[in-house]
């Protein structure tokens, strides 16, 4: 597990291609697929000293006045003070740290509150309402109108004839207008009987999970027959359902591997003003 930027769950091997049956965990915990529970915080509570020292010493000015005064610790090099350095430095580091300290928390009360968010998920023939950090590759699971896609999804079913759905991809693209998705015919069959949809068990081959938003492709094979899988009939994350009543759908990635976190990237090291304003009082 990397040392900084977004960790998330399990470390594994590079997947090339995601293979899973739906409503088989015993079949998909065989791979090994990250469950639905996110951290986007970089720090816990012994980790965040070393690491955030780190970190700050990488900024040139930190390193410059830490070389200084280990200079000064010498006697034959330097008759400055050790003190006119360290006090200065410490209160830098402090203030950025406590910054940081707060940052963090706020990124852990976050996590905290979307990997509790409630959906319903399709156990044994029975809905069963989850937190979304329980949810696992290969559940099926409801989503009804004005809920935020979970996970990223196959469609299977919804209220709408045909089995479409509307979408709103505004944390995705940033775009407002509604987008329509529409599942197989093959499974939009199954509508809401939940001991249908609790015997399905179809079986998915797709592309290893990736950060393209226009993108899939996989098939899909029921009932002896293979059916081609594109972007079309995918509900990623951060999508919210609008004006569909009810659908459901199947998990293909979860937690970090959704296309939404896989575009998160790692969070990144920044220089606030209020670093810039410390390192400024420092060197006069």
């Amino acid at each position: 597990m990397p040392l900084f930027g977004i960790t998330f769950g399990r470390k594994r091997a590079q997947e090339e291609e995601r293979h899973l049956r739906a409503n088989n965990r015993l079949f998909n915990l065989q791979f090994e697929y990250a469950r639905n529970s996110i951290k986007t915080a970089k720090y816990n509570l012994f980790t965040f000293l070393p690491l955030n020292l780190f970190e700050q010493f990488q900024r040139i000015a930190n390193a410059y006045f830490l070389f200084l005064l280990i200079l000064q610790l010498i006697p034959q090099i330097s008759s400055l003070s050790w003190f006119t350095t360290v006090v200065p430095l410490v209160l830098v580091l402090a203030v950025s740290a406590a910054k940081d300290a707060i940052d963090d928390f706020n990124r852990h009360q976050s996590d905290k509150q979307v990997n509790n968010r409630p959906v319903q998920v399709l156990l044994n023939g029975r809905l069963k309402a989850e937190c979304w950090r329980n949810v696992e590759v290969g559940d099926v699971i409801k989503l009804e109108k004005n809920n935020f896609v979970t996970a990223d999804l196959l469609l299977l079913s919804s209220s709408e004839p045909h089995s479409l759905i509307y979408i709103e991809t505004a944390e995705l693209d940033g775009e407002t207008n509604l987008k329509v998705r529409q599942a197989l015919t093959v499974t939009a069959e199954m509508g809401e009987d939940l001991q249908t949809l609790g015997g399905f068990d179809g079986e998915v081959q797709c592309e290893a999970p990736n950060n393209k938003l226009d993108r899939f492709v996989g098939t899909l094979t029921t009932k002896g027959e293979k059916f081609a899988l594109d972007n079309e009939k995918m509900l990623l994350r951060g999508c919210t359902i609008r004006n569909t009543d009810w659908c459901f759908g199947l998990v293909i990635f979860a937690g970090p591997d959704t296309k939404l976190m896989q575009n998160s990237g790692r969070t990144i090291f920044k220089r606030t003003s209020i670093d810039r304003l410390m390192n400024t009082l420092v060197l006069v």
